[in-house]
């Protein structure tokens, strides 16, 4: 049978430097998963990437297969040492990925729990393996029960009610190093999903100028429309950096567009008033050394940590009625995933059972030629009932949840059935592109 694996790191097991090098551009997702299925061990594969993860989901061989050799990909794809890869790489097989693809969808895995942009973000990576090709009946069940699960966490508790999100934590901070936001000049790089919530968080801290600029002036004109803020050609990045007091950056640029060199003379021009610059990028837009010059004081995702928790104190009660949730449906799907096994192990049972029966029946016909068709008839009903009534027993047993594994590995060693796998190849699913949900404003 197949199994359900994740190898990934986050931000609990890796700082965002190590993140940012395993990140896969959208541009290469497609190229990425065609050569993850390609893989001995892999029959179908998801590739999840965002500012805070990086996390593959496959279905395939045995787990510890699998997972070896999704941690060998992962250095080979994205050159990185081995070695240096597995200290911050985390694994799970069969329930236990389940459990991390549900906590992940309901956002209880989260930097910022409750924060409804992951699930958005998994219903893009699903989208992507749908159209690439790479979902069957296994992966693209759980994923699809995922969403199933994340919807349940926020209707049935207030884990998600006035959650915080990476953008707004951003826009914390910078309360929190400012006291009051009024009167400050803030500038949004980029015109992305987190440029876009962090300009509305900032709008409503009662920011009084908000400046957004990004390569594309176009989308740049629009996000600062939404937010009654102003649009400034991304060619004239410099002067504003001489001129606002925090920025807050999210490009998805490959290489870091704020470097040492490019800031140092500007701090300058600046007089070294301090430059706060808030790095929400993944791979990281500010490079880490300009947190040396004079006057700049940098923070990335991981600084958000404390205000993170903050947020998350308050929402402990609805967390742990989420976690009782995911149980919940961890449970459910665990018992159709035995299904899985057992269904084709009593088929291949009674298709052994009917296969003998059957030709014990023409054997011993073709020794009667004299007997009539009622005769006959009534042989054939008779080895049947046989078939039928010797069947029941172990078919029952094999159907009871706490047994039903259990008994379907002793029937397939008595009786040496070589039981299909129908969770993998030769059965694809039914993939259909999952509703987004409204990004919260």
């Amino acid at each position: 049978m197949s199994e359900l694996v994740v190898v990934g790191l986050s931000h609990r097991s890796a700082p965002v430097g190590v993140r940012e090098r395993l990140a896969f551009p959208a541009g290469e997702l497609e190229a990425a998963l065609r050569q993850l299925c390609a893989l001995p061990a892999v029959r179908e594969g998801l590739i999840l990437s965002t500012c805070n993860r990086v996390e593959l989901y496959v279905a395939g061989g045995a787990g510890a297969m699998a997972a070896a050799t999704l941690r060998s990909f992962l250095s080979t794809h994205r050159g990185i040492d081995g070695e240096t890869l597995s200290a911050h790489l985390y694994e799970y097989a069969g329930v236990a990925a389940v459990r991390h693809a549900f906590r992940v969808a309901a956002s209880l895995d989260s930097l910022v729990v409750g924060e409804p942009q992951i699930l958005g973000q998994l219903k893009d990576a699903y989208g992507a393996a749908a159209r690439t090709g790479t979902l069957g009946s296994l992966l693209g069940r759980c994923l699809e029960r995922a969403f199933s699960v994340a919807k349940r966490v926020r209707t049935e508790t207030g884990i998600a009610r006035n959650a915080a999100s990476v953008s707004s934590a951003a826009v914390e901070l910078a309360q929190q190093i400012f006291g009051d936001l009024a009167g400050k000049l803030v500038l949004v790089v980029g015109a992305g999903k987190m440029s876009g919530l962090a300009a509305r968080h900032l709008r409503s801290a009662g920011c009084a100028d908000v400046l957004v600029t990004n390569r594309s002036a176009e989308r740049a004109v629009e996000l600062a429309r939404e937010v009654d803020g102003k649009a400034r050609p991304f060619e004239t990045l410099d002067q504003m950096l001489v001129l606002v007091d925090v920025v807050i950056s999210s490009t998805g640029a490959p290489e870091p567009i704020l470097t040492r060199a490019r800031l140092k003379p500007l701090m300058k021009q600046r007089r070294h008033r301090p430059l706060f610059l808030i790095d929400i990028a993944v791979p990281r837009d500010v490079a880490a050394d300009t947190a040396d010059l004079d006057g700049v004081f940098l923070y990335d995702v991981d600084s958000l940590e404390a205000v993170v928790a903050d947020n998350l104190r308050g929402r402990m009660h609805e967390a742990e009625a989420a976690e009782r949730i995911v149980d919940d449906e961890v449970a459910r799907f665990a018992r159709w995933l035995d299904q899985q096994d057992i269904g084709p192990t009593i088929r291949a049972l009674r298709q052994k059972a009917d296969l003998i029966a059957r030709a014990e029946l023409d054997r011993t016909l073709a020794g009667l030629p004299s007997l009539d068709d009622r005769a006959r008839r009534s042989l054939q009903a008779m080895t049947s009932a046989i078939v039928n009534k010797l069947l029941h027993a172990p078919t029952t047993a094999l159907k009871d949840p706490k047994r039903g594994e259990e008994m379907a590995s002793a029937v397939r060693d008595l009786f040496a059935l070589e039981v299909a796998d129908t969770a993998g190849e030769g059965e694809a699913a039914v993939v259909t592109q999952p509703a987004r949900e409204p990004v919260a404003k």
